[in-house]
């Protein structure tokens, strides 16, 4: 028989093993159930058989603050836009549902090689980006022309970033629609899916390292979820406890690929979860709602420095790209129907009129100065030349090492030999 010091000697590490358990966030014992004691596992002890399975449980409800007539549900959730801000919200969306037109048109008529346009996921753009603080460092995937524009991007910034002519700030060296500015805080995007994401995770971490009081955002297509930059950027969120809000654009297509062929469960608000990231899904198409969970997100994200993940349901009206045509996998019912559900910004435009800050007149006034100032922005970056050729090689180094020098000078070389065979005069400068 065990002695009663011995006892007592494993009833106190029993104690200390409980406590540290407990202090480690895991459940007593309560309930006549047994908790589970293994690390990072919060469990009781079933004697019943059962799989879990995401099907049977509760699905997650999207936050809405107005109905599709315009009008807002419940007044306690409208947020405290000043009429000024509101107005200046529709503004924005109007002038990108131009820009988007009249770009469109110019890459069919040659004069752009790429464009993407963003019908139908206007107001997911415009009501996040004003919900960030206007430091925090923002990434996007390539459908985010609206972010950057609430952010003070031109449209001639955005129209030259096109013709990559020598007003790009990027110098001719990215994808057309791949926008970035330093001074507007907005990373440079790539076509690569996926990559910004970590990316994003990365610098956020850095923020709450430097205590800057900053989080950054970071926006993808719910296609991009399924990359594994994506899984990787989740998990590494959630354990370092990064301040970074997760905003996946769900608008029912990764290019051609319908949403039941890419997930299967509750959306992408359950991937989130999954990795222990506080989630919620938002109407897309409801401006209000999207600035509200961007603008709380964003909030907490700094104040507890944790991640944020928000799923917006926005389907995408138009092609994935001029180099896609959505007829081929959108039947006419289903475009005919989200054509009158799915546009966002007549449903804006109601709440404005409601609220006597906007009119018919008005409406009508207000396109065609918004159409003027992209023409007048597309004549002006359509004289521009083209970037001086050698930005090929300078400014990728503060010091261009030596093997790229000697690449640079044969480079020019051969440009000096055959110049008749290359159109410098469409350059800024060689």
């Amino acid at each position: 028989m065990l002695k009663v010091s011995s006892l007592l000697n494993i009833a106190t590490k029993l104690k200390n093993v409980c406590s540290i358990v407990n202090m480690a966030g895991y459940r007593q014992y309560s309930q006549n159930r047994e908790a589970v004691v293994f690390p990072g596992i919060q469990s009781h002890y079933t004697e019943e058989m059962v799989f879990s399975d995401i099907q049977n449980e509760e699905k997650m409800d999207t936050f809405r603050i107005m109905n599709l007539k315009g009008k807002v549900i419940n007044k306690t959730m409208e947020p405290d836009l000043s009429n000024e801000t509101l107005v200046k919200m529709y503004k924005h969306c109007i002038i990108h549902k131009h820009m988007d037109k009249i770009m469109h048109e110019l890459q069919r008529q040659g004069r752009i090689s790429f464009y993407m346009t963003s019908r139908g996921e206007e107001v997911l753009q415009t009501g996040s980006a004003a919900g960030f603080h206007p430091e925090d460092l923002l990434f996007g995937q390539y459908r985010e022309a609206g972010v950057i524009f609430w952010r003070g991007f031109s449209v001639y910034d955005m129209i030259s970033q096109c013709y990559s002519n020598n007003s790009d700030l990027l110098k001719g060296r990215n994808m057309p629609v791949h926008y970035g500015s330093k001074e507007h805080h907005f990373v440079p995007m790539s076509s690569c899916l996926g990559t910004q994401i970590p990316h994003a995770v990365g610098v956020a971490y850095a923020n709450k390292i430097k205590n800057k009081n900053l989080c950054s955002g970071v926006y993808f297509g719910e296609g991009a979820s399924s990359e594994g930059d994506a899984h990787a950027a989740f998990n590494f969120a959630a354990v370092l406890k990064c301040p970074v809000i997760f905003i996946c654009r769900n608008n029912g297509y990764a290019i051609s690929t319908p949403t039941k062929d890419q997930y299967s469960g509750d959306g992408l608000a359950a991937r989130a979860k999954s990795y222990g990231i506080s989630t919620i899904r938002v109407d897309g198409n409801d401006i209000l709602a999207m600035y509200a969970a961007t603008k709380q997100a964003r909030e907490l994200a700094v104040k507890k420095n944790k991640p944020y993940f928000i799923e917006a349901l926005a389907y995408r009206l138009g092609d994935h790209s001029t180099s896609d045509d959505s007829t081929v996998y959108k039947n006419a019912e289903e475009q005919e129907y989200w054509l009158v559900q799915g546009d966002p910004i007549p449903r804006f435009r109601k709440y404005l009129q409601d609220k006597g800050l906007w009119d018919d007149k008005t409406e009508e006034s207000f396109n065609k100065e918004a159409k003027k100032e992209v023409l007048t922005a597309f004549k002006k970056a359509d004289k521009q030349l083209k970037p001086n050729p050698n930005f090929m090689f300078t400014d990728v180094y503060k010091e261009m090492p030596e093997r790229l020098q000697n690449q640079h000078q044969d480079w020019r070389k051969h440009i000096l030999e055959n110049a008749d065979k290359y159109p410098l005069a469409n350059h800024d400068q060689f």
